[in-house]
């Protein structure tokens, strides 16, 4: 549907209790007659200081997921984002063609996931040879490096920071973003790509994509362009990177 306000789309954002970076990334990149409705996917326990602890998180938002899903569904929207990313990877190619089938018949709507969205974004851009940065512990980053391998993906290195909480994601530093990025890259590497929606990168990125000369795909930005450009919403943002700043 459309609204008086957002008399282009009505989009339903599907995100973690625990994320406070979505919601805010979205907004610096939102076009005039676009809106966001988050559905809230509950966590009870944020956890993720081992891998046993990551793979209860997704435990438990899975459970919750639908939920969200049927909560956000009541604004009418045109389109689902996923404004979460590690379930979206889980099970690699499969596993997310899965995900996006299971959420399109809970809702009735095309949903933009984060691993197709980062997939799709480097496609156009056309690279194959990626350095991965994720704010993962290492059983999901093998998720990640397993999705994009199938996919066709060289994956240089794949760097998680394995922060102990859904949380403290969201509080890692500038300088240690560009740090973890620095680490995957190399001269070989051709693009460099952020998995973890709570993860803030949209404004390294794009600081990053002008002093590297090469692209640098944070998930938010690419979920963003990826809906935008599904719906036939082709506005470019200046200063929000590569993606939307010009393709």
């Amino acid at each position: 549907m459309t609204t008086v306000l957002a008399d282009r789309s009505v989009l339903g954002v599907i995100v973690p209790s625990t994320n406070t970076v979505v919601e805010d990334e979205y907004y610096r990149a939102r076009v005039p007659g676009v809106s966001f409705h988050a559905g809230r996917i509950l966590i009870r326990d944020g956890k993720l200081d081992s891998d046993e602890s990551f793979e209860a998180f997704l435990a438990d938002l899975r459970t919750q997921i639908a939920y969200a899903v049927e909560s956000v569904l009541t604004c009418e929207p045109d389109h689902l984002v996923m404004g979460m990313s590690a379930e979206t990877f889980w099970g690699g190619v499969d596993g997310n063609a899965e995900f996006e089938r299971w959420i399109g018949e809970l809702s009735g709507l095309a949903v933009t996931t984060g691993a197709s969205a980062c997939h799709a974004a480097l496609s156009r851009l056309g690279v194959r040879r990626i350095g991965v940065i994720t704010p993962y512990q290492p059983v999901a980053d093998e998720q990640v490096r397993a999705f994009f391998t199938e996919q066709g993906y060289d994956v240089h290195a794949v760097h998680g920071l394995k922060c102990d909480s859904a949380t403290s994601i969201a509080s890692v530093a500038p300088a240690e973003i560009r740090a973890a990025f620095a680490a995957v890259d190399g001269p070989q590497v051709e693009a460099l790509v952020q998995a973890g929606t709570n993860l803030p990168v949209m404004d390294v990125a794009a600081e990053l994509e002008a002093e590297l000369g090469k692209p640098v795909v944070a998930i938010n930005t690419a979920t963003l362009w990826h809906t935008y450009r599904t719906l036939g919403i082709t506005d470019r943002i200046p200063g929000a990177g590569r993606l939307l700043g010009t393709l």
